[in-house]
């Protein structure tokens, strides 16, 4: 199983912090913010990792990372030309895949669960998809999904008037379909490739599962508030200390 970390875009709502670096190596509390789901991973057991970085921020994060050795794991980059969203930059990881199943992480996304069972679950599963669900309060800023029965009926991106409070999170696993997927798509009236329609596809097929995070999520990249809020709620979990589990100082 692979990881990919989409670590792209321009981070234009964390404006001027972003103004000349990445926003995902940005401090989020003790560490940057890519260490998280590096962790999140290298937990899962995943230790074979594409990030995608947009164009002049790509030294930065070989960097700051490197090949992965020193944390125990093998990092490969790949850049991203122009910002067409989160699909068309999966798009890219079609070759480190390699025809096998991946873990997909949005870099400014930080998980306090341990996804290793939900990881475990999907490598057993035949084929398809297995998202992430999370209750928030403002499900508008997000792809939100309606369950009934244990069953998504349907997924709608920023909905004026969610039928559900759960947010599909930055976190999603994919067998290689995805890529053909991928590429049938047309643009969004954002002109990006939503990785919304990319689940709605698998939804469609009868092949998309998923599971319901009980800790904190934060969405680092949503707003300055978002942000501090996930220093803070950092502070006080398990996640303040996973220096000596991945050895990154």
């Amino acid at each position: 199983m692979k990881g990919i970390i989409l670590a792209g875009g321009t981070g234009s709502r964390l404006h001027p912090l972003t103004k000349i670096t990445n926003k995902h190596l940005l401090p989020v509390y003790n560490k940057p913010m890519i260490y998280y789901p590096l962790f999140s991973l290298k937990e899962a057991g995943i230790t074979d990792v594409l990030i995608v970085s947009g164009r002049g921020h790509c030294g930065n994060f070989l960097e700051l990372l490197g090949s992965g050795a020193k944390f125990g794991m093998h990092l490969a980059y790949e850049v991203q030309e122009e910002a067409g969203g989160i699909a068309q930059a999966l798009n890219l990881a079609e070759a480190f895949v390699d025809g096998g199943k991946a873990v997909v992480i949005l870099g400014d996304n930080i998980f306090e669960d341990n996804i290793s069972e939900a990881v475990e679950e999907y490598k057993n599963q035949e084929s398809g998809a297995r998202i992430f669900l999370k209750s928030v309060k403002n499900p508008e800023s997000y792809g939100v999904a309606e369950v009934a029965d244990d069953k998504i009926l349907q997924i709608v991106e920023k909905p004026k008037e969610p039928k559900s409070d759960l947010a599909v999170v930055g976190c999603y696993m994919y067998d290689h379909h995805v890529f053909e997927i991928i590429q049938s798509l047309s643009p969004s009236q954002r002109n990006e490739l939503e990785i919304t329609d990319v689940n709605n596809r698998y939804l469609k097929e009868g092949t998309l599962k998923y599971d319901v995070l009980k800790g904190f999520w934060g969405d680092c990249g949503e707003s300055f508030d978002s942000l501090l809020e996930a220093a803070h709620l950092i502070k006080g979990s398990r996640l303040a200390k996973i220096d000596d589990k991945l050895n990154l100082i």
